[in-house]
């Protein structure tokens, strides 16, 4: 659906994005991860055509959003992070009057309009007033109004800022929704954990700069590789047991560093492999006589990770 190589944006001195390449898939809820500033918004103005990139290219669905920007207009919607509303309009004629811009005749707006304040839970606010509404309701409505035209692709940035946690587990579910009826979703964040409970595959960016791009589980795999191996031992016969377990554990495969833990019969291992090469590295130690009461990795921090994989100066 989705493929970007080498786009760049140049503002004077200013790099804001650096030769970004990712791709998506058709029917991927993407997340886009990046502290503040890292290029999310810049990128995703450039797939709506709303901002020239200064070299590399995007295209989505075959088409070139420099060549041929009307086109990707009818393929993507898009949702800012910051979206006008109309105050003074009633929920079903805000989207009534999008829905006029885009040519549908009245029954079909009927129709559309009804549909998509289902689709977003605001049936029962059909009738009121924008300004009357809360945060994460004009948030809900801005996302009906990206659906107007059907697009293939949404870009939303950052559609769940300022929320409170009801209405982000409202929007997670309409996103959900969004992916079975087969839409493809891009949405940023600068929140790890927050995406990657719900998408299929992140790209992480941080000064304007691919981190890393892939499948969720996938970083999982990366990260939970460079955590340490918590390793508790219990006294033998020559009472501290970790000398002998650390002689042992320098020669095996993998281990890349040894450390002390909080006392004097736990051991922190860095070890680079997988829960395979777990299971052989515990029974080596068992082989060798070394009694182990403890053996785990810790479970992933996501807000440790992302820390760890962007180092903003933000």
């Amino acid at each position: 659906m989705l493929e970007i190589r080498e786009l760049t944006r140049v503002y004077g001195h200013f790099t804001a994005l650096d030769h970004l390449s990712m791709s998506i898939g058709d029917g991927e809820l993407h997340g886009f991860v990046g502290p503040n500033g890292a290029g999310k918004t810049t990128t995703m103005r450039i797939l709506a055509t709303l901002l020239a990139p200064t070299s590399g290219t995007a295209v989505i669905d075959g088409v070139d959003v420099t060549e041929n920007p009307r086109r990707v207009r009818e393929l993507v919607g898009y949702m800012p992070d910051f979206f006008g509303v109309y105050d003074h309009l009633k929920s079903w004629e805000y989207l009534d009057f999008y829905a006029r811009c885009y040519g549908f005749g009245q029954s079909e707006r009927a129709r559309m309009t009804s549909q998509l304040l289902d689709l977003v839970n605001l049936s029962d606010k059909k009738d009121a007033y924008v300004d009357s509404l809360s945060r994460g309701m004009k948030q809900r409505l801005c996302l009906a109004h990206a659906l107007i035209h059907d697009p293939k692709l949404l870009i939303l940035d950052e559609p769940a800022s300022g929320m409170d946690p009801r209405a982000r587990a409202e929007m997670k579910g309409i996103l959900k929704s969004l992916k079975d009826m087969g839409k493809t979703v891009l949405i940023s964040s600068h929140i790890l954990p927050e995406l990657s409970e719900m998408c299929d595959s992140l790209t992480i960016i941080d000064h304007g700069k691919l981190v890393f791009s892939g499948a969720v589980d996938a970083l999982a795999r990366h990260m939970q590789g460079q955590a340490a191996i918590h390793l508790r031992l219990l006294p033998g016969e020559d009472g501290d047991p970790t000398p002998a377990a650390a002689a042992l554990l320098k020669q095996y495969p993998g281990v890349t560093a040894i450390e002390r833990g909080d006392d004097s019969c736990t051991l922190l291992v860095g070890y680079e492999g997988d829960e395979d090469g777990m299971a052989d590295l515990l029974q080596a130690l068992l082989r060798a006589g070394v009694r182990v009461s403890g053996f785990h990795r810790p479970p992933m921090n996501l807000e440790k990770v992302f820390m760890e994989v962007t180092r903003s100066d933000s």
